[in-house]
């Protein structure tokens, strides 16, 4: 089986050899269990441990191009947990993905997902919760926008968008398009 471990390159990568190859092992048999459960074919695809942030792991699909991201930061904090946790979740999502390609309808940790999850033994949680300090997180800076019934916090991806005509965002509550605040 073809497979790919990928160290990050910035700084020196906290996980052992052996705790990636642990990861590429849950990552396997994660594979063949989903693959059983769903009736469909997941070959193993290629675990890189280049993710930063506050995201633990990710899969990943561009084209005919499927990944799987893991934070090895993160990793390090709470090995275990990671390993028996996000290691599945993310291959979940891969399942998923592979077993229903016209994704119509399917939510990325809707129904299925979560079904999957449970058959697969572990919580159908989408997100979880970790102790990040010490650790570098990127954060982006924030812009201050209005509409008729509060004030909003945008990040600074959605205010160039904004600035550059490419989109147009309304408050989920009174519906009105948000404008730029005179303070930010």
């Amino acid at each position: 089986m073809p497979t790919e471990l990928m160290l990050a390159e910035r700084d020196q990568n906290p996980l052992t050899t052996a705790q990636a190859g642990q990861v590429m092992t849950r990552v396997i048999d994660d594979c063949e269990r989903a693959g059983r459960l769903l009736g469909t074919a997941l070959p193993v695809i290629p675990v890189k441990f280049n993710l930063s942030g506050t995201a633990a792991g990710m899969f990943c699909a561009r084209g005919k191009q499927l990944w799987l991201r893991f934070n090895p930061w993160l990793f390090a904090q709470d090995f275990d947990i990671h390993l028996n946790d996000t290691v599945t979740h993310e291959v979940a999502h891969y399942g998923i993905h592979c077993a229903f390609p016209t994704r119509r309808r399917i939510k990325p940790h809707g129904a299925e997902w979560r079904g999957l999850m449970r058959a697969l033994g572990a919580n159908p949680q989408a997100t979880f919760s970790s102790d990040m300090t010490g650790l570098r997180v990127r954060r982006q800076r924030r812009f201050s926008y209005t509409c008729d019934c509060q004030q909003h916090e945008v990040s600074a991806t959605r205010h160039y968008r904004i600035l550059r005509q490419r989109a147009v965002y309304c408050c989920r509550f009174c519906h009105a398009e948000l404008c730029q605040s005179a303070s930010s």
